[in-house]
């Protein structure tokens, strides 16, 4: 069974690496300058060439005046990792910065979330009648869009960093409760029989029993809100600007920097599959396989 898992690992990362190869040359090959007979590069004629000099575009150099080129984006990229921690001002930081602070809201806000959406999911799931009496206000507030909370926000607390941290524990805290609530109310009824039986403490029941067995649930609502805590700040940075990846967005979007629009992107991407790998990695740790 290993050796087949092995297998197959290996040839989903070949074709995995195929997929990418496809990507890569689809892009090679949209963005490669063309030259037509009677026009000039790319086959503009000389007005268009002349018009597009004025809008700041490179013409004749063998550079795309439009989407990045594939060379545009390596030395992007490259500049970018070569100096991840440079700080020359506001507006301009490192990228390792920027995600530094990004992260921070997150680890912050998702921390906030923790600690009051397991402990309550917990008294919610040990009891059907709290489950019943609070599930109208989890089904009200659990679709609300977590943007939407964003001018409350501004206006209670006068502060955008500490409204950037508040969405992400609003947006964060309803997965959790809800996951937290469902696992340990499906808990095998034989093992808290067993536990009554032997006269267990509610704590101890609570710790030895309930807790092992729904972990993996809670596990996978954290997950689900690491996820959408990751997505929500870049939209929130977005709105309360200064420092973190989704300002850097904004801001190189109103510099005009496709290439650097484009970088942010793909490292919103890679750190958001680092953290699911990383939950994906203490859900398997926590469940138990007969």
């Amino acid at each position: 069974m290993a050796t087949l898992f092995r297998s197959l690992g290996f040839r989903a990362g070949v074709v995995s690496a195929l997929i990418l190869l496809l990507v890569l040359a689809i892009w090679y090959a949209a963005t490669a300058p063309t030259v037509a007979a009677g026009g000039g590069a790319s086959g503009l004629t000389p007005e268009q060439i002349e018009y597009a000099k004025m809008m700041g575009k490179e013409v004749g150099t063998g550079k795309s005046g439009g989407f990045p080129t594939l060379t545009q984006m390596g030395s992007t990229v490259w500049g970018h990792l070569a100096n991840p921690f440079y700080d020359n001002g506001p507006n301009d930081k490192g990228i390792a910065i920027q995600l530094a602070h990004s992260l921070l809201r997150v680890g912050l806000g998702f921390g906030l979330a923790c600690l009051v959406a397991i402990p309550l999911g917990f008294v919610i799931g040990m009891s059907p009648l709290l489950r019943r009496a609070f599930d109208p206000f989890i089904q009200v507030l659990k679709p609300i869009s977590p943007l939407a909370w964003m001018p409350l926000a501004l206006y209670t607390i006068k502060d955008s960093s500490i409204s950037g941290i508040f969405v992400i524990f609003i947006c964060s805290v309803w997965p959790m409760l809800v996951n937290t609530a469902f696992g340990v109310a499906s808990v095998k009824r034989e093992w808290l029989n067993v536990a009554s039986t032997l006269e267990v403490t509610p704590l101890r029941k609570a710790f030895q029993v309930i807790l092992p067995a729904a972990a993996p649930t809670i596990l996978t609502g954290m997950r689900i809100s690491m996820g959408i805590a990751w997505l929500v700040i870049v939209a929130a940075e977005m709105l309360v600007g200064g420092t973190g990846i989704g300002y850097f967005v904004w801001n190189e979007w109103n510099n005009l920097s496709l290439t650097n629009v484009i970088f942010a992107i793909l490292v919103i991407g890679v750190v958001g599959m680092l953290l699911d790998l990383a939950f994906g990695q203490l859900q398997k740790a926590v469940t138990y396989v007969e």
